[in-house]
């Protein structure tokens, strides 16, 4: 619905994301989560939102956004979400207004079409492959009993346009508190998703392996 970024990597140790936040509690100080190197959409997924005393917590939900009022799962893909209307768009309004979230990750991939007719995954991240955020937006299903969340994509700019016309946003870390706080109105939340880190972004060929969401080993993200 909004594409794309439909796969992501997030295997930095817990420790050095931690430090991107400004976490208090004793549970999300201590999460030991495993290395995952291909994190497919419909997966749990960690994000950073602000509980009702406005302290910033970690949650964990389905990475396919269902609505607060939907009565089943959405059939259309709810895994992205196109930034410039979701605030409009009547499955993404709500949570663009007070729910929006971070969404730790250490890189994405992409895929281009190859002369043999296959598709070659490159993997995409920042130097050095420091941990980041994605723009996200969350929502809680009281009737499924279902927490999600979703990543806000925008047009490619360089480099990743070379690969995709679209891309996830990765939010520059001195915006995250804006960005969380309900209080903020959504068109300056909005305005707030031009403060990323897309134009930092490095990418290089990665094994086809990848092409299935299956295929979990450390070497996924090295270059051929």
């Amino acid at each position: 619905m909004g594409g794309m970024c439909g796969r992501f990597t997030l295997f930095t140790s817990w420790t050095e994301i931690y430090d991107l936040y400004n976490l208090t509690r004793d549970a999300d100080r201590g999460r030991n989560t495993a290395p995952r190197y291909n994190i497919a959409p419909t997966q749990d997924v960690p994000f950073v939102h602000l509980d009702k005393e406005g302290n910033q917590v970690v949650s964990d939900g389905q990475w396919w956004l269902v609505p607060h009022w939907a009565k089943e799962k959405p059939k259309w893909a709810m895994f992205n979400a196109r930034s410039e209307d979701a605030d409009k768009k009547p499955a993404f309004r709500d949570a663009f207004k007070s729910k929006r979230c971070l969404i730790p990750a250490d890189g994405f991939y992409e895929w281009t079409k190859a002369d043999d007719g296959g598709k070659d995954p490159w993997w995409i991240h920042l130097p050095d492959a420091r941990p980041f955020s994605f723009a996200g937006l969350w929502a809680h299903n009281d009737a499924l009993d279902i927490t999600s969340c979703t990543i806000l994509t925008a047009a490619a700019t360089e480099p990743v346009k070379q690969l995709h016309d679209r891309m996830p946003i990765i939010l520059d870390p001195d915006a995250y508190d804006a960005w969380l706080d309900p209080e903020n109105p959504a068109d300056e939340a909005k305005a707030l998703l031009n403060k990323n880190l897309d134009g930092q972004l490095e990418f290089h060929r990665v094994s086809r392996n990848v092409n299935t969401f299956k295929y979990h080993d450390a070497d996924a993200i090295e270059p051929i």
